[in-house]
């Protein structure tokens, strides 16, 4: 009996790896994608308002503003400066068909980005609004694809996730496995779906109909929300409207991590959020980490097991694949992949300590509290 029992458990990591290849939603393929054609022309894009909110973004502004001059024709931009102390404002004002609105200061019980876009919310008047993040740089046709895509598919709320910059070697290690760890949350094929089971965007890129985030309550209803764009995502569907969700390599973020410390900052300021501050979530992926990317290195060790050892590390390998080739990346990143695991479980654990000592996240020079 006890070596039954022996066999299961050691077959656990290799189960998980192969189950997790053969779910019909197959989270961890990049088949839902949308990318800008070069050869499209210039398009009428009267019907869109860019919603942006700023806060110290002079690095990257003009960047992000140039990006979508080159979309087409008549788009209107909004972009909400939320109380910079640098030139964020000078440089957004000095392009044409910008509009530039002076945030209020934060009022208790809001998120920062929250309030920029309720802000700007009540300027819009296009039937379709995009909100944007300040530091997203959209490629030359990508927006004219996405409001076809829109338009074909019959959906009133669709999202795009950043192709995050590559430049260090913690990039490489960490910010591909960021989407993949995403999709795996989120399965892409599900949120997509009419099922209210999941609900997931990226805030970064999201093009919706006006009239859907008024009726979703946007973004009063959502105010407090710190992990904001699937939290809208929910509202949207809840509100009987489709959504979209997908990945992109014409839809570029322009911040730049290259440090295991930044990249750290930002997983961290909302990894216990995805836990809903759970202590016995945590636990449990912390389990589940050590039976997924652990307990194979083990089994390598004992010539009774090392087959089931080696069965999941290829399949857990394997379930990766897909995202390095979409990022042009060597599989043998692929290798480090349980190093990674260890290091976003170890985010993860920093993220709750925050949260323990009251601190429920911290971005742009602003505290939230518990």
């Amino acid at each position: 009996m006890s070596s039954l029992l022996g066999w299961v458990a050691a077959s656990l990591p290799a189960l998980m790896w192969i189950g997790l290849l053969l779910t019909p939603w197959r989270a961890w393929s990049t088949r839902e994608r949308i990318e800008a054609d070069p050869h499209a022309g210039s398009a009428d894009l009267s019907q869109i308002t860019v919603l942006i909110p700023a806060r110290n973004e002079a690095d990257v502004i003009g960047l992000t503003l140039s990006g979508l001059q080159a979309q087409g024709s008549s788009l209107q931009v909004i972009v909400v400066d939320d109380q910079s102390t640098d030139d964020t404002a000078k440089i957004a004002a000095s392009f044409p068909n910008v509009r530039v609105i002076s945030g209020q200061p934060l009022p208790q019980g809001w998120a920062g980005k929250l309030w920029a876009l309720e802000q700007g919310k009540a300027h819009v008047q296009t039937p379709m609004t995009l909100l944007l993040d300040a530091d997203i740089q959209l490629q030359p046709g990508i927006l004219l694809a996405l409001l076809a895509h829109k338009q074909r598919d019959n959906r009133q709320f669709v999202s795009l996730m950043a192709d995050l910059r590559r430049t260090s070697f913690w990039d490489r290690l960490l910010l591909p496995a960021f989407v993949y760890y995403f999709k795996l949350i989120y399965p892409f094929a599900i949120s997509n779906s009419s099922s209210r089971l999941i609900a997931a965007a990226a805030g970064g890129c999201i093009l919706v109909d006006t009239q859907a985030l008024e009726r979703a309550g946007a973004f009063a209803s959502l105010r407090n929300a710190l992990i904001d764009d699937c939290t809208l995502a929910r509202q949207v569907k809840n509100a009987g409207y489709r959504t979209w969700l997908g990945l992109s390599r014409s839809v570029v973020s322009l911040r730049p991590y290259g440090s295991l410390s930044s990249i750290h900052d930002m997983v961290a300021r909302s990894a216990f959020t995805q836990l809903g501050y759970s202590t016995s979530l945590l636990l449990a992926v912390t389990v589940l980490f050590a039976i997924a990317y652990g307990l194979p290195f083990a089994l390598l060790a004992s010539p009774a097991t090392w087959r089931l050892g080696l069965i999941a590390l290829v399949a857990m390998m394997v379930s990766y694949f897909p995202m390095l080739r979409y990022y042009r990346m060597r599989l043998a990143w692929a290798l480090l992949l349980p190093i990674t695991a260890a290091l976003y479980l170890g985010m993860t654990w920093s993220s709750a300590l925050r949260y323990w000592r009251g601190v429920r996240s911290r971005w742009k020079d602003r505290t939230y509290s518990t």
